[in-house]
């Protein structure tokens, strides 16, 4: 039985959900949002925490600022409170409402930054809101998930050996496109250590992280408005684009069914199912899909019938017929 003293010492990392039940396909959906900040993005948050310890960068008087679209402002949140730092989370108004509330209720100053950079979108002024507090006061120390490599070292550390050591006969992977973290760190563990696995990265449509055209997209998580630095696409053998409406059938379809998760795992589940019905394969292929987060954060938006209404009308009981068909 896990005993621990601190929140960050937790995190379920053998759990997965066979989805050809489901989807009708060879699926395995690892749930990386059981622990104390409900998402993948714990790891990465720990990871980068302890390393600027380590390195004498955050000290006693030390302010933590960080742009996040919500889960990794979470676990920044989570982890300051616990050890004690002052956290400010930069977001923006795509943040879901009930991720504001739990940063809050952890004790973290949260700015929303609602207008966007006329280039960079709403990831372009909230990065320069972040440089701005930075300048105006030594004692805000910023973590920059978009550069530090151990965003991507924490998956290369635990996340994909975990992987490789629950399906020894893996074929392929697909993970979500953000900062491109999660992804990375995975890539190239398997191009190191299994470079037949195929590495299937999944975007949102909107997002501009492989060259796409930017437009409106309105669920936080997987996407950006800005290329991220830490990527490498040779890393990456193919890229799927997903749009939003998709995300949101593929997640009432799975809470209809009692898996509730977030709009970050209906993308790459959705994203998934893309990438089979475009190549033949056997019930003989092994392949794992990352969920990197639960519902619950979702409940007043994609969860939410006005919501979803508001933002997909028509597109969304398209989506939602067509999985169901």
């Amino acid at each position: 039985m896990p005993i621990i003293s601190a929140p960050e010492e937790y995190n379920e990392d053998r759990l997965y959900v066979d989805l050809r039940e489901s989807f009708g396909i060879p699926l395995y959906l690892k749930c990386e949002g059981f622990n104390f900040s409900g998402s993948i993005k714990q790891k990465a948050a720990r990871e980068m925490i302890e390393m600027a310890e380590r390195s004498g960068l955050l000290g006693p008087d030390s302010v933590l600022v960080e742009s996040s679209s919500g889960n990794l402002g979470v676990a920044l949140s989570v982890i300051a409170a616990s050890r004690g730092y002052r956290f400010v989370c930069v977001t923006d108004a795509r943040c879901n409402p009930t991720t504001l509330r739990l940063m809050e209720a952890l004790g973290t100053e949260v700015h929303i930054i609602d207008e966007p950079d006329p280039v960079g979108g709403l990831l372009g002024a909230r990065l320069a809101h972040v440089e701005a507090l930075v300048r105006a006061d030594e004692r805000y120390i910023w973590l920059n998930q978009y550069l530090n490599a151990n965003n991507w070292g924490a998956h290369h550390r635990m996340t994909a050996p975990h992987i490789a050591e629950q399906f020894p006969g893996l074929d392929a992977l697909f993970i979500g496109a953000g900062t491109t973290g999660t992804l990375m760190g995975c890539a190239r563990w398997f191009k190191e250590h299994q470079p037949g696995v195929r590495i299937v990265a999944v975007d949102s449509v909107g997002s501009v992280i492989f060259g796409g055209p930017a437009s409106t997209r309105v669920i936080p998580g997987l996407g950006s408005g800005v290329r991220p630095p830490l990527l490498d696409e040779s890393l990456v053998d193919e890229v799927v684009m997903v749009p939003e409406a998709e995300t949101v059938g593929v997640c009432h379809r799975l809470v209809g069914q009692g898996f509730l998760f977030g709009g970050s795992t209906g993308t790459v589940v959705a994203g998934a199912r893309r990438w089979f019905a475009d190549h033949g394969v056997d019930d003989k292929f092994t392949a794992v899909a990352i969920a990197p987060d639960l519902g619950e954060r979702y409940l007043d938006t994609l969860y939410r019938p006005e919501w979803v209404g508001l933002h997909f009308g028509e597109e969304a009981h398209r989506s939602e017929a067509a999985l169901s068909a």
